[in-house]
């Protein structure tokens, strides 16, 4: 029985444990041999903390280790052993200690196990004289930085925390600059990639390997990978959840795989499919990991709800500041959204969700910001939404609405009133995995929601200020089902007036759309 390192991030005790090995040693190999010093963003839960394990014992020379792999087998490699630093900010105290203090200590730490003793008095020039006595001896240093930004993200919303820490680690960065003669390799990882001018002005020399195609499957599962290392297993895991290997194999892809930082070359997210083959139950693994509320609220305060097919040129992958976060930017590196396509032409990116892990989780969490409720609360009313639906219930499809809506903050509801309106409805059908359109523009007007569900497409209009009859009198003259009646389905012409002292369907009628053009 395999033995899946969930949660593990040590190499060495994944070697020596003998856990499942995904063998990305030829990935590590090239970027070895590609450069010197590199910068590598990927969502959380990713591998980067394993990657950067697996270069210190590479570094230290352990080829035990390393039996039996790519890089053991495949290169003459001498197996050097250089003297390595290796930070994690995500194992250090800096919110009991304070950043400098917890900084301070890994340095120390970082001394007293090659037995050096620091004299200096600053962190920042104590940092510099460990590199120094580190690295003037054949061979030089190894600087590995993980989650160089996790004391930037988890000050966000407490700016003048995230600002301290800050200026403690720019303060911190800046002795690398004149490092070079000391360092043999440095790589430094993140999920966000802030401004150089903001955290490491100094660093102008990094390399961003983020969408370099050499790198683009350094972190994460190929389907080679995963079929070499868990197709084995592809038959059982259909069985205990009683499918076909076809259902079962396609359900893998459709909710894990997705992630390009290249066109052509997909990864599955690591972490959760090492939590399917343990459990062998379909579920959002990932996202259990952390909500990033933060996020949503930026995306709320721009009243962005439909994220498919966001376009964007190389500025969107650009670094930002703390006091000038771009949702977009933050959205892709954070791994909410990834590269789905590429115009070579006009150098267009078209990002869009990775999967349906993602998506589906994402829309739940954003429409609760919008509500300012749980997400648990909107996941139960998308499925009794989706019911209704189903039923062509629309007396129970209306409770919904109503419900929906109950929550919101009044002031909130004033201020962007049918903006809000489209943004709750477009989240709740777009959770359910239902295909939804929003202001659709035609030549004769905009649609607020056409939804499209097995046998029926419902073209739906909002309105605060007009009758449902008026409404659907504008559905008609202004032919807003044309383009949906000759795909085999029944069209539904929905009128909703909705009324924003109550905050509650006022009335609705419902209409087939053809009968509805025979009236007029």
């Amino acid at each position: 029985m395999k033995k899946y390192p969930v949660g593990i991030q040590d190499f060495k005790e994944l070697r020596t444990g003998n856990y499942l090995y995904i063998d990305k040693t030829e990935d590590v190999y090239t970027l070895v041999n590609s450069g010197k010093y590199f910068f590598l963003s990927r969502p959380r839960r990713f591998g980067k903390s394993l990657l950067l394990s697996t270069l210190k014992y590479f570094f230290l020379g352990e080829k035990q280790l390393f039996e039996g792999l790519w890089v053991g087998e495949q290169t003459d490699y001498d197996w050097e052993k250089h003297p390595v630093v290796h930070i994690s900010f995500s194992s250090i105290d800096y919110k009991g200690l304070g950043l400098l203090t917890a900084l301070d200590n890994e340095v120390l730490a970082s001394a007293a196990k090659y037995d050096i003793e620091l004299q200096s008095e600053s962190l920042a020039s104590r940092f510099k004289e460990l590199i120094q006595k580190l690295g003037e001896h054949h061979p030089k240093l190894v600087l590995l930085i993980d989650e160089y930004d996790k004391p930037l993200i988890d000050y966000i919303d407490q700016p003048e925390q995230a600002e301290i820490n800050r200026g403690v680690l720019k303060n911190f960065f800046s002795v690398i600059k004149d490092s070079d003669p000391y360092l043999a390799f440095f790589l430094i990882t993140g999920v966000s990639k802030f401004s150089k001018v903001s955290v490491f002005s100094d660093l102008n020399h990094l390399k961003d390997i983020t969408i370099h195609p050499r790198h683009a499957t350094l972190c994460g599962y190929t389907q080679e990978e995963m079929d070499q290392y868990f197709g084995d297993e592809y038959a059982d895991l259909a069985a205990k959840n009683h499918q076909t290997l076809p259902e079962t194999l396609a359900m893998i892809r459709h909710w894990y795989n997705g992630y390009q930082w290249d066109i052509g070359k997909a990864v599955y997210n690591p972490f959760s499919i090492l939590n399917l083959f343990d459990s062998g139950r379909f579920g959002n693994y990932w996202w259990e990991t952390g909500t990033p509320s933060f996020l949503m609220k930026l995306v709320r305060k721009d009243l962005k709800y439909d994220l498919e097919e966001m376009r964007g040129g190389s500025a969107t992958f650009e670094s930002y500041t703390l006091d000038n976060l771009d949702w977009l930017p933050l959205l892709f590196q954070t791994g909410y959204l990834t590269i789905q396509k590429y115009d070579f032409k006009y150098r267009l990116y078209t990002l869009g969700y990775p999967n349906q892990e993602v998506r589906e989780s994402f829309l739940q969490h954003l429409l609760a910001t919008y509500r300012e409720t749980g997400p648990a609360q909107s996941y139960s009313l998308f499925y009794q939404l989706k019911e209704a639906l189903d039923d062509g219930n629309m007396d129970a499809f209306m409770q919904v609405i109503d419900t929906l809506f109950a929550t919101l903050p009044y002031q909130i509801f004033e201020a962007k009133k049918e903006a809000i309106f489209h943004a709750i409805l477009h989240l709740s059908f777009s959770g359910l995995g239902l295909l939804v359109q929003s202001e659709v523009s035609t030549s004769k007007g905009r649609v607020n929601t056409i939804v499209h569900i097995e046998d029926r497409v419902y073209i739906i209009e909002v309105n605060l200020y007009k009758t449902a009859g008026q409404t659907l009198t504008q559905i008609r003259d202004n032919r807003y089902g044309n383009p949906y009646l000759h795909q085999g389905k029944e069209v539904i012409a929905l009128g909703i007036s909705f009324s924003s002292e109550t905050k509650s369907v006022a009335e609705w009628q419902e209409v087939n759309y053809i009968e509805l053009l025979s009236e007029g």
